[in-house]
């Protein structure tokens, strides 16, 4: 750590609480996989026994259904926990590994350690899960975290804050509320690992902040998440699921269904489908059913995505479904627009909101090359009952997941690895792989005492040796 860096830390009113994480991480060290397993319990029993708090902390902040918070918010923690729970005494198995012949006699395996404090910064969208799940992982591999939630669901945030006050003491698990500026103090500590989701513009941020401390990172952002509907699609299926995975939490999901190819043969017949899918979703009695429908989680996020509504319309494209919004409850409609422009901003930039362009095309080709212009998604979403197509797509396009003939439901299984590429995200979290991500994978080769395969190479180095050199490095 240089001058400049000391000093800042010095000054940082969190230095206390990250120093007493890091005495209790050399601590957690030592300790039983038991104790993590009760942690993560005591997690499980106050989600079940306080879902009641989190429905109304949600709706506070924006409004979001029941269902959807019991769906997307309370199940996913549940069940990650009780999937880390019972195959936690499996993940921290120190594994065997082959060792190569001129090691004959000694053996390799691959131990597993707690990382030692880590942040983990939760985004506004899902704020319950997407703050939980990680520290569940971070928890079963055996560290300590400092959580920062967003400021843009404060009713979330002290819940948040209450639960790990209740739960855990400060020097094992504490949340930090506040907005940019205590990120930015958070960030020059030099934690062992960061988690991060959000954006990939404040991921760069993140990264930046990290690199300073030569600290690790997991980076869960978006992009844009592309759909092919092809000509051998069942299209009220794809209709019904694509509105779902978009329409859900009024579009504010970073595996969200971003913009739809659509083959020219079934493009008609789609987007009737897919108006008729919205309206018994979403609409009763020809008005948006406000009661099974969140809304935009404020004025600022509201007026962004209006913003791109706007100019879609300047640009050329049109509204083929919806597109009125409220400002005074932000509440914009579930929408569908075709034409845009592909110079247009909403097909530049991520959405994050209840807008859905559709996009013909004739040749899966020219779909596989345009998605293949623009930075790697996040996910990826085929509707088809065409094996070839299935299959050349998968192989060609590049993605951080891919759901066939379904939407966002990837992100629901605990024992597939959730994460994106480059611009979309950096490293891999759920399950084993969120373990493995707030766990440094230790190499440990065990040798036996005397002689050994290697002593036949220690110097001098006479011809014999030299001979017998040159052979193993040809051959073995």
């Amino acid at each position: 750590m240089n001058t400049a860096q000391r000093t800042q830390t010095e000054t940082n009113p969190f230095v206390e609480l990250f120093e007493a994480q890091k005495r209790k991480s050399v601590e957690l060290r030592a300790g039983s996989i038991a104790d993590r397993k009760t942690k993560l319990k005591k997690i499980k029993r106050w989600v079940t026994a306080h879902t009641d708090k989190i429905i109304e902390a949600l709706y506070n902040d924006f409004k979001k259904p029941e269902v959807e918070v019991l769906l997307s918010e309370v199940q996913p923690v549940v069940a990650a926990a009780r999937h880390a729970i019972s195959n936690l005494h499996r993940w921290v198995r120190p594994k065997r590994v082959p060792t190569p012949l001129p090691l004959f006699g000694s053996s390799s395996s691959i131990y597993v350690e707690p990382k030692g404090v880590c942040l983990i910064i939760a985004p506004w969208n899902y704020p319950f899960n997407l703050m939980l799940l990680p520290l569940i992982e971070a928890i079963a591999a055996g560290n300590t975290a400092i959580l920062k939630p967003s400021e843009m669901t404060p009713h979330t945030a002290q819940l948040l804050e209450d639960m790990m006050d209740e739960l855990f003491l400060e020097d094992e698990v504490k949340v930090i509320q506040g907005e940019v500026h205590t990120s930015q103090q958070l960030l020059a500590l030099p934690f062992d690992h960061i988690f991060f989701t959000g954006s990939p513009a404040v991921g760069k941020i993140v990264m930046e902040a990290a690199a300073k401390n030569l600290t690790s990172v997991t980076l869960e952002l978006g992009g844009k998440s592309p759909v092919i509907v092809d000509e051998t699609a069942h299209i009220k299926d794809a209709a019904e699921k694509l509105v779902w995975g978009k329409f859900m939490n009024c579009g504010q999901t970073c595996i969200a269904p971003d913009y739809v190819f659509v083959h020219n043969n079934v493009f008609e017949a789609f987007q009737e489908e897919l108006k008729k899918a919205i309206q018994r979703e979403y609409y009763k009695d020809e008005q948006v059913n406000k009661e099974d429908y969140a809304r935009i989680v404020n004025n600022s996020h509201f007026k962004r995505v209006t913003g791109l509504l706007e100019d879609v319309i300047e640009t050329g494209g049109n509204i083929s479904f919806g597109g009125t919004a409220s400002a005074s409850d932000n509440l914009i409609e579930p929408t569908l627009i075709t034409q845009a422009a592909e110079s247009s901003r909403i097909m530049q930039e991520e959405i994050f909101g209840p807008l859905l362009p559709l996009v013909k095309y004739s040749r899966l080709s020219e779909v596989i090359e345009a998605i293949g212009k623009r930075p790697k998604p996040l996910a990826l979403y085929i509707f088809s009952r065409s094996a070839k197509n299935k299959k050349q797509i998968i192989k060609q396009v590049p993605a951080g997941g891919v759901c066939v003939n379904e939407s966002v439901l990837h992100f629901t299984n605990h024992d597939l690895p959730f994460g994106g590429v480059n611009n979309s995200g950096i490293g891999k979290s759920h399950g084993y792989y969120g373990f493995l991500a707030f766990s440094n994978e230790k190499a440990v080769l065990k040798q036996r005492v005397g002689l050994t395969s290697i002593k036949f190479f220690y110097p001098p180095y006479s011809n014999i040796i030299s001979k017998l050199t040159r052979f193993v490095a040809k051959y073995l």
